[in-house]
């Protein structure tokens, strides 16, 4: 199933899925049942039942479910992030094919310790902005990057979690837009403590959570088939596959939970696919982004997170357009 925060117009963000280009709002289908926030109906697994019930029972006319009260066709509503408020936000480092070319345009090898264990560092759980949405290039940025990854949503709380179990504590996946002000970074990992300001900025997922059981098709042993595309103003510059990534989710998911507990809810973000950045590429293929950009990152089975990038703004809030 295609699991979805929508507005629906009232201003009020509501949870739902996607059934044959319409959305169902899960609280008023269910009657009060179901929660109307997304992530309160991950913390509880125990009403998929419930939402793979009334999802059968609906059956598969779309004018028939047009005309239900609680369905919305999806170009009366606007989409939100799916987790627009997660507990915590961890991103990974583990297509090695970023890695190398990335450390190579710095004149640098990748160091042994990357591949002995997965790395990550936590990004802003506060600054997560969904499909449609503009990102504000920060003010003192000038070489604002998209990064293109896939991000899992934990689905239960666990610690210790081993990779063999790993799996099943995923509630779904989704894309995910590590937005990058690479002249910030550039200056602050110098330090190093690693990337801070910038990438406090935004971070994109969407545009819906995708469960497991729906990827299977592409399942490739431990890994997906997934083509990973990222398109700038309708000119495509990324193209990778997520089965090359180095770590699974499941060695991610282990890593992470190794003496801390995950919780329903909490984003794992898996880096960037091999060419998915203008860094990797370089600016003599594409120019920094610049206000008016379009980007629209791609994965197979996950759809497409659109974003446009917007004027540097004081009070530093992201509009939608």
């Amino acid at each position: 199933m295609k699991f979805v925060t929508f507005d629906n117009g009232s201003g009020e963000p509501r949870s739902g899925w996607l059934k044959d280009h319409v959305i169902i709002d899960m609280h008023a289908i269910s009657g009060g049942r179901l929660p109307r926030d997304l992530l309160d109906f991950v913390r509880q697994q125990e009403h998929m039942a419930d939402v793979v019930r009334i999802d059968q029972d609906l059956g598969h006319d779309v004018e028939e479910l047009s005309a239900h009260e609680a369905v919305y066709a999806l170009k009366d509503v606007i989409l939100c992030a799916p987790i627009p408020k997660p507990p915590s936000v961890r991103d990974f480092y583990a297509f090695e094919a970023h890695v190398r070319t990335a450390r190579q345009r710095r004149g640098l090898d990748v160091v042994p310790e990357w591949y002995r264990f997965p790395v990550f560092y936590f990004t802003n759980h506060q600054a997560i902005i969904g499909p449609g949405e503009q990102v504000r290039r920060p003010l003192a940025c000038t070489s604002l990057d998209y990064e293109l990854e896939v991000a899992c949503v934990i689905g239960k709380e666990g610690k210790n979690i081993s990779t063999s179990e790993a799996e099943s504590y995923i509630f779904g996946y989704c894309i995910m837009n590590d937005w990058s002000a690479r002249d910030i970074q550039r200056e602050e990992v110098k330090v190093g403590l690693g990337p801070a300001k910038g990438k406090d900025f935004a971070t994109s997922l969407g545009p819906y959570l995708v469960t497991v059981d729906e990827l299977e098709q592409h399942r490739a042993g431990e890994r997906y088939d997934l083509t990973m595309t990222a398109r700038v103003n309708g000119v495509e510059l990324s193209r990778g596959n997520f089965r090359d990534i180095h770590y699974t989710f499941g060695d991610m998911i282990a890593r992470a939970s190794a003496d801390a507990t995950l919780y329903p809810g909490d984003v794992i973000g898996s880096g960037t696919v091999g060419t998915g950045c203008i860094l990797e590429l370089g600016t003599e293929v594409h120019r920094w982004l610049e206000p008016g950009d379009v980007v629209e990152l791609e994965v197979t089975g996950l759809g497409v997170l659109r974003n446009i990038i917007g004027e540097s703004s004081v009070c530093g809030l992201s509009d939608r357009n």
